[in-house]
């Protein structure tokens, strides 16, 4: 499903916006650390930021987010953030306070029914995460992962995100080094062509190399 369906309608970000403090921020600002207690829900109002995970100097993206999308409304609980989230490039978010976003809840059920099924998204989105890195191996959630991120364009499935052999190793949880093997192999094989950093898939890649 594509997940700007749970993207803020513009009348309802105008409605939370005119209740927020507005940030501006450069890129690679840290804007919430994972641990963190904070009582804010984050709107992008421009610019895009990535949500992820680090240990011991090691990092996994879980999503990228762009302008409508909002982050950070697991406030609800009160619990301490459960993911950092770094801006990617320049930036400026809405801060909503958590008692402005529960009134907003309760004045609008049908946010309320599309934020559920956000959630529920992400839920399965994590399970099937699981579930890959611990029963594919590297080349398995690559292809996972590519096939995830393509969309329909001029009758091609390309992958629309500009990704580097980096962050696509911060996503699977591998070595940037074995990401450029697999990526040359499957450019090889004919599954995929690249173009600067534009990826489109020929034909789908086999799910065990």
């Amino acid at each position: 499903m594509d997940s700007s369906v749970f993207s803020l309608a513009p009348e309802e970000l105008e409605e939370l916006r005119r209740k927020a403090q507005v940030r501006n921020l450069p890129r690679q600002a840290l804007v919430v650390s994972e641990g963190d207690r904070t009582d804010s829900l984050y709107i992008i109002l421009s610019g895009k930021v990535k949500v992820f995970l680090a240990e011991e100097g090691r990092q996994v993206t879980l999503r990228q987010l762009g302008p409508g999308d909002y982050f950070g409304e697991m406030v609800l609980d009160q619990g301490p953030r459960s993911a950092s989230v770094m801006t990617l490039e320049p930036t400026s978010l809405a801060m909503v306070s958590r008692e402005s976003f529960e009134a907003f809840i309760g004045a609008h059920p049908e946010f309320t029914l599309r934020l559920i099924k956000k959630l529920i998204h992400f839920t399965r989105g994590l399970t099937n995460s699981v579930r890959s890195l611990a029963l594919l191996d590297v080349y398995g959630r690559v292809a996972r992962l590519l096939l995830e991120l393509a969309v329909e364009r001029d009758g091609k499935r390309v992958i629309p995100e500009k990704l580097t052999q980096r962050e696509i190793a911060s996503r699977v949880g591998a070595s940037r080094e074995m990401i450029g093997l697999i990526l040359r192999d499957l450019t090889v094989g004919g599954y995929i062509s690249v173009a600067g950093r534009e990826i489109t898939i020929n034909r789908e890649p086999p799910k065990h190399w």
